[in-house]
């Protein structure tokens, strides 16, 4: 893949941005701080972030409440001319929506070696054998996107520790 040109860098990092006030709410809800967005010719369709504990719904990832925000704004179960932007690297669930949505482009901040799937663990959006082939961008606003993970787990760490 060819490195991105800066305009197209900065674009990806002005919604990583947007996807990163998502994360933040969700940090503040006490929820795991992860936020997404939903691009489509340059507006956001979608928004999302997780919910699970809000909702005790497992799948009410931001991927999904985003994902699902889109599909309703564009009025269409294909996000094919779309792009997710999440702050962490998607799960099994995600990255299978990702490929049932058939978005364009997916890009993410971090990396999760438990259990990603675009990229650590699996490439679900990329697997050849399935029917949609999605662009991964990855690392954009990475620091961000860790730091904010990485202050949520130790809030959790000290107060479990009380």
């Amino acid at each position: 893949m060819e490195p991105l040109r800066n305009d197209e860098m900065d674009t990806h990092r002005r919604f990583m941005k947007m996807a990163l006030r998502e994360a933040e709410q969700a940090y503040e809800a006490n929820e795991v701080p992860v936020g997404a967005v939903v691009v489509r010719n340059g507006s956001v369709v979608g928004r999302g972030r997780n919910m699970v504990e809000q909702l005790g719904d497992p799948t009410a990832h931001a991927e999904m409440i985003a994902i699902t925000a889109a599909c309703e704004t564009v009025g269409d179960k294909r996000l094919s001319d779309c792009t997710l932007y999440v702050t962490l690297e998607p799960c099994p669930m995600c990255a299978g929506a990702i490929v049932m949505a058939r978005l364009k482009r997916l890009v993410f901040g971090a990396m999760d070696a438990k259990a990603g799937a675009a990229g650590s663990l699996f490439i679900v959006p990329q697997d050849r054998r399935l029917n949609h082939f999605t662009e991964i961008i990855h690392g954009v606003e990475e620091s961000h996107s860790a730091e904010l993970l990485e202050a949520f787990f130790a809030r959790l760490r000290s107060e479990t520790s009380d």
